[in-house]
Formats: structure tokens, C-alpha cells, sequence
């Protein structure tokens, strides 16, 4: 994939924000809260005896460090916090997710010295295929996810359970206009690729080694025609099945393997 070059000027730029509070609950999104931003845990709530100990000690001498208050409580509380999600017996209260701009999921790359890899999200509603995209954007390299402001899930405890706490290291930008977001990327010299399932291009055969951002659709609708105006190719996965599509987190994480596989690299 050759380089795209950057154009000047162009509108004003996407911006990111920050949500309410939120509760992360299970051992895993627990513990990367705190190992990530020990700062933005308000408090810890366990129930005695659920947590096994090398996890319990870990989240509490953690939360002893970063001067966490933690709370024993009865189960139910935290069934209620977790809205009937798998917590494990933790819960942890942290600030509004902190969203990013998209510029500094460009920005990040820059820095790794690293051509950018940017997944960007229309209309996703399933908030288990949204923190299992996360979860494989930070395992395969991507710089960071961009996602919708609106008709779409956002961050919250049970996609940060389905991230494994993927989501306390991967930049997440959050934008008012996906198409708008698009072209943004490509005044910054990204070529963008969609998943599309009548796609002219096999997957096998596409050059994904330069600067890219990978635009995945909602579950059954797929990207809108009004977005893949705004793409330069539209890539297809081969598939031998008679079932026609597959889960949007599992075509991500194909089109993600794929440009780790080609670059040679899928991890930091």
C-alpha cells in the first residue's frame, strides 16, 4: 500500500469528551483499572470470600496504594451495579470514561513511529461485539477505536468486561459524524477500507501495510451506503460457509489479523 499524502486545512476538528460515572465489575477490568488509572478509581466494592486471593490481594494492595476506598458488601449490591453482568465479586467505581480526540489516536502512532491503524465503528450496537473489537484492536496493534456519539453503544461496564480491560489502554475517540471522521483520516494521509460483504476486493489479496483505518458496520446492516462513500475499497471475506456473514467483532478481528500478518508485527 503506497503512502497517502496528508492535505492541508479541512473542517473542524471531531472531539471527544467524558461520560458520567461508571462501574467496571469482574477481576480482570478490575485490576487493569487500577494497574492503568489507579487516579480515576473512585472506590472498590468486594464481597468477602467471592474474590480468590491472589486476585483479592493484587486489587487491594492496589487500591491501599492509590488510596482507593474499598467496601465490603452482600452480593445483591452487586448484581444491581453490574446489571445482572458476571462480576466475580468486584466491582470498581471509576470516573466518566475518558474519550480521546482523534487526533491523538493519530498522534499515537506518530509517536510509536508506526504507519496508523485506526478502526472506526458505524453504528455498533451490541456492546459485547464492541468490547471484543476493542479487546482485538489493542491485542493486533490498532492505534485506537473512533466510534459514534450517537445511534451507537457506547463505553460502559459490560463492554469493558467483554474488552478483558482492553479498554483502560486502547484509545477510544468518540465523533459526531462517522462520514466527517473519515475524511478527516484522510487529509492526515489514511487509506480507508470497508468490511463489506459485497466487496470487490478478497481480503487475501488487498495491501494493508500502509496507514489505514478499518470501517466495520453495525450487526446485519453493515456499514451504510452513505459511509462507504467515504471509503477508498471495500475489502470481503472469503468465506467457504453456507451462513452469508459473520458477527462484527469476528470480521474485525479477521481484517485486523491480516494487517498484523502484513506488517509483521501484532503487538506494540
Amino acid at each position: 500500500m503506497r503512502e497517502r499524502s496528508p492535505k492541508s486545512g479541512g473542517n473542524e476538528r471531531e472531539r471527544g469528551g467524558t461520560e458520567a460515572p461508571r462501574y467496571v465489575y469482574g477481576v480482570n477490568p478490575a485490576l487493569e483499572a487500577l494497574r492503568a488509572h489507579p487516579d480515576a478509581v473512585e472506590r472498590l466494592f468486594i464481597v468477602d470470600g467471592q474474590v480468590g486471593a491472589k486476585a483479592a490481594g493484587e486489587l487491594l494492595s492496589r487500591a491501599r496504594d492509590a488510596g482507593v476506598r474499598v467496601e465490603k458488601v452482600a452480593r445483591e449490591r452487586l448484581n444491581t451495579m453490574a446489571e445482572g453482568g458476571v462480576h466475580q465479586g468486584v466491582v470498581a467505581e471509576l470516573r466518566g470514561f475518558q474519550y480521546v480526540d482523534l487526533e491523538d489516536v493519530l498522534a499515537a502512532a506518530k509517536a510509536k513511529g508506526q504507519p496508523a491503524l485506526v478502526v472506526v465503528l458505524d453504528g455498533i450496537q451490541d456492546p459485547h461485539n464492541l468490547g471484543a473489537i476493542i479487546r482485538s484492536a489493542h491485542a493486533l496493534g490498532a492505534h485506537g477505536v473512533v466510534l459514534a456519539k450517537d445511534r451507537a453503544v457506547q463505553v460502559t461496564g459490560t463492554v469493558a468486561k467483554a474488552s478483558a480491560g482492553a479498554v483502560e489502554y486502547c484509545p477510544i475517540a468518540r465523533v459526531t459524524n462517522i462520514s466527517r471522521a473519515l475524511e478527516e483520516l484522510k487529509e492526515a494521509g489514511l487509506w480507508v477500507a470497508a468490511a463489506d460483504i459485497e466487496g470487490s476486493e478478497p481480503l487475501w489479496t488487498a495491501r494493508l501495510d500502509g496507514p489505514l483505518a478499518l470501517v466495520v458496520g453495525a450487526e446485519g446492516a453493515g456499514v451504510r451506503e452513505g459511509v462507504l462513500k467515504h471509503c477508498d475499497f471495500r475489502l470481503r471475506i472469503p468465506m467457504a460457509g453456507q451462513v452469508g456473514s459473520l458477527n462484527a467483532s469476528v470480521s474485525a478481528a479477521i481484517l485486523l489479523y491480516e494487517v498484523a500478518r502484513q506488517r509483521g508485527r501484532p503487538a506494540r
